[in-house]
């Protein structure tokens, strides 16, 4: 199939607070099952970047962002041993990554169905073996 030639385009946000307290979410769904990892998803066909973004920003926080407040963080390259279709299927995304600052009140509690958000500052954010390495990418070099 089309995920064993070409790898998927995907959209990571970086979500801080003005403390630099960082969201992540628990993911249930492979890849990287069980572990916390940034919000975000696939960028679909025929979607801007700037729609995904508002998509991904109302899905996963649950509130309108406007694509202007993001800060384009860099390229990623994320390799998998399974997909969100198979356990045996590898899949290879590029990530690129945005960082949005929000007061922590503008999320609502009921904002994810699939699974919990937490707030973790950086320390705890880059020792903890819960979150996933390819997250702890993005704050390294803060």
């Amino acid at each position: 199939g089309i995920l064993a030639s070409v790898p998927l385009v995907s959209l990571d946000l970086i979500v801080q607070d003005e403390e630099k307290n960082y969201l992540l979410g628990l993911r249930k769904n492979r890849p990287a099952q069980d572990y916390w990892f940034v919000p975000g998803g696939r960028i679909q066909k025929n979607e801007t970047i700037a729609q995904a973004f508002s998509r991904l920003a109302q899905e996963e926080l649950g509130v309108k962002l406007c694509f202007e407040i993001a800060q384009f963080q860099g390229v990623y390259e994320h390799f998998y041993e399974d997909s969100v279709f198979k356990v045996d299927a590898s899949t290879h995304y590029i990530a690129l990554a945005y960082r949005v600052v929000i007061k922590q009140k503008m999320l609502t509690e009921n904002r994810v169905q699939h699974h919990k958000m937490q707030w973790f500052n950086l320390n705890n954010l880059l020792s903890s073996k819960q979150v996933h390495p390819y997250t702890k990418q993005y704050f390294e070099k803060d």
